[in-house]
């Protein structure tokens, strides 16, 4: 008597233009990231399955390096599954790596750390093809209070001042193991940068984020820029952990998720790591 083989994990890392769907998570009636993914898998693979992601992007938002872990019973090559998606999925979703992953990954609760980046436009007239992956902005803004401003939710804090009125909880990733309040996360780098005469950017690692966090933050952040507000109030509205206590929610289309981290040896033996954000796409995708 034969036994199926047990299914082979896998580690799907993608890249989307986010301006067409609405977010990641399924929903009836709507074009999504992940109904997307569930479409192709089936026309490649015969399976119906639900691929995990490691975050719920909402509508607008971008990714260079989203991961989703799946379980395949199809023996296929990872090259061939990579190739076979790519020429199935709608073109504003790609593919960049397939890689075999241990039992047991899974894209959210295996995840370490997070990486999102928050694209600001600063000229005089947003040029329409860019306007869906950036925030248009034209107040005068003071880069050393931005910084500040950012430089303060460095650390260890409770982000529920930052959270939308509903947490998306599911995203949390523990440090170590230990209990922490649910709405705790550890921040690694926070700061600004200005790559283009015409561009500012917002970069923040995390431990994990809360439902609307980050653009939460930078419209806080846009405020004290704008000096709406002193920076030096980050601290009271973080210790309030009320979401009326901090500045307004950012537009989704200047949002992109950058990057997503795993624990060393998450892979099976002989993987070879993701691609960086980006590499395989030809180009380097910062307007």
């Amino acid at each position: 008597m034969s036994h199926a083989s047990p299914p082979s994990t896998w580690k799907l890392t993608l890249s989307f233009d986010g301006s067409p769907f609405a977010g990641w998570q399924v929903q009836p009636g709507r074009r999504t990231i992940q109904g997307e993914l569930v479409k192709a898998l089936a026309r490649v693979t015969g399976e119906r399955t639900l691929p995990q992601g490691s975050g719920r992007t909402d509508a607008g938002v971008h990714a260079l390096a989203h991961v989703a872990s799946v379980s395949l019973q199809s023996p296929i090559p990872a090259h061939s599954l990579r190739r076979a998606l790519n020429n199935v999925l709608p073109a504003a979703i790609r593919v960049t790596a397939a890689e075999l992953a241990l039992p047991g990954f899974h894209a959210r609760h295996s995840a370490v750390r997070k990486t999102y980046e928050y694209r600001v436009f600063r000229g005089n007239l947003c040029p329409p093809w860019l306007a869906p992956y950036v925030l248009p902005y034209t107040f005068r803004l003071r880069f050393e209070a931005l910084q500040r401003a950012a430089s303060l939710v460095l650390g260890t804090h409770d982000f529920r001042s930052f959270q939308s009125h509903e947490p998306d909880l599911s995203t949390r990733v523990e440090a170590g193991g230990r209990p922490a309040p649910p709405t705790t996360r550890t921040m690694h780098e926070s700061f600004w940068e200005q790559p283009a005469p015409d561009l500012l950017v917002y970069r923040v690692t995390g431990s994990g984020f809360l439902h609307h966090m980050v653009r939460n933050l930078v419209g806080t952040f846009l405020d004290a820029g704008r000096s709406r507000i002193d920076p030096e109030s980050i601290p009271g509205m973080l210790a309030e952990c009320s979401r009326s206590a901090a500045g307004p929610t950012a537009p989704a289309s200047g949002l992109w998720l950058h990057s997503v981290e795993y624990p060393a040896g998450s892979l099976l033996a002989g993987q070879q790591a993701a691609p960086a954000p980006g590499a395989t796409l030809g180009y380097t995708p910062v307007p």
